[in-house]
């Protein structure tokens, strides 16, 4: 099924008698969900750009692609920083802007300037009964509808499917420059970036590859702000050992774009889990998951591991979150909800979804 408008969608959505499993550029093939594709790569387009307002309104099965070229073109960006699941998941195809939306896809800069659910402006949806809903607006003071906007984004498909987003944009950035600490384990690399982010000086990017021996920290904005925190922060390290400075702007964004993309893991047999956990946790977490390989992101609050198996049965109760993104393991994708918490979840999908037609086992 490939609808080319909302009419036609929510007429198949009516007309459904089984499971349906939303497809945007199916680069993202997360969770089990099953019932017959339901593609939204009929109803793309960027339908609206106001940079001197840095909106833009796209609809959902617009690739991703497209809409940054058209960001570019008027030195614009997500600043959100999407990641690109295909390496990782050894997909093809184009990432569109609504499964963007409905998984809440957010890179590094994350721990700058929010996730993509914190850009969101309004949406367009068909819910499970067939009625086409707008929600928000235009602007991030418009906060009629606020909590569906919310909602929907990082859903992943379970509460209503995505016909077109609003959303808020940023101006790019003059140039980057990346340092470099070589050598420390997990904890100092975490205690190195947990000092970076709690300076002054605009840290836009934070890792940590225990493989490669390196922790990474990068800075942002108009060269001559570039180079004069890039030596400030050097100080602020100095203790943790020395500091190298890559002040190219293209091998920079390789490097990010690299831990952004967690390209290391890709082609690599084993099942990749996505943890988030309290950044000061972490090195402990991962000694204890036993993973091949690990990738802390967001100064160790998001950590990439390589494994086989369940690891939340290793890791036992811990204050995080867990999600299987590759891989054999025969658990929940995603990290079981506490009671109360599971009730709410079912409550709102009975409500968007009575007949539990979108995605179902995508949470389960």
């Amino acid at each position: 099924m490939r609808p080319e408008t909302e009419e036609a969608l929510a007429q198949m959505i009516v007309s459904a008698d089984g499971p349906l499993r939303i497809v945007g550029g199916g680069t993202r093939p997360i969770g089990r969900s099953v019932g017959a594709a339901l593609s939204l790569a009929g109803m793309a387009g960027i339908t609206l750009y106001e940079p001197g307002a840095l909106t833009l309104v796209a609809k959902a099965g617009t690739p991703l692609a497209e809409v940054q070229t058209r960001l570019a073109a008027e030195n614009q960006r997500l600043a959100f920083e999407p990641m690109d699941h295909r390496a990782l998941l050894s997909t093809s195809g184009e990432p569109t802007i609504g499964g963007m939306v409905a998984a809440n896809v957010s890179g590094p800069r994350r721990i700058a300037v929010g996730a993509c659910r914190d850009f969101m402006l309004g949406v367009r949806f068909v819910d499970g009964a067939g009625h086409i809903i707008k929600n928000g607006g235009r602007v991030m003071k418009n906060v009629t509808g606020y909590d569906l906007v919310k909602l929907l984004t990082g859903s992943y498909g379970t509460l209503g499917v995505l016909t077109e987003v609003s959303l808020k944009v940023l101006p790019d950035v003059e140039t980057q420059a990346t340092l470099v600490l070589d050598g420390l384990d997990d904890a100092t690399a975490v205690a190195a970036m947990a000092a970076a982010m709690s300076s002054p000086f605009e840290v836009t990017g934070a890792a940590h590859d225990p493989a490669a021996g390196r922790t990474l920290l990068r800075l942002e904005g108009f060269a001559a702000s570039v180079a004069y925190r890039a030596q400030a922060l050097a100080g602020v390290l100095a203790p943790f050992g020395t500091v190298t400075v890559l002040d190219d702007p293209a091998q920079g964004a390789a490097i990010w774009a690299a831990i952004r993309d967690v390209t290391a893991f890709a082609g690599q047999e084993g099942d990749v889990w996505r943890l988030s956990v309290k950044a000061s946790d972490a090195p402990a977490l991962v000694a204890k998951a036993g993973a091949r390989a690990a990738i802390y992101d967001w100064a160790g609050g998001l950590v990439w591991l390589l494994t086989d198996g369940d690891l939340r049965a290793r890791l036992g109760d811990f204050a995080g979150h867990a999600t299987l993104i590759r891989g054999q393991a025969d658990v929940p994708v995603f990290q079981p909800e506490p009671a109360p918490v599971a009730a709410l979840s079912a409550g709102l999908r009975a409500k968007f979804d009575p007949r539990g037609i979108f995605n179902p086992g995508m949470m389960g």
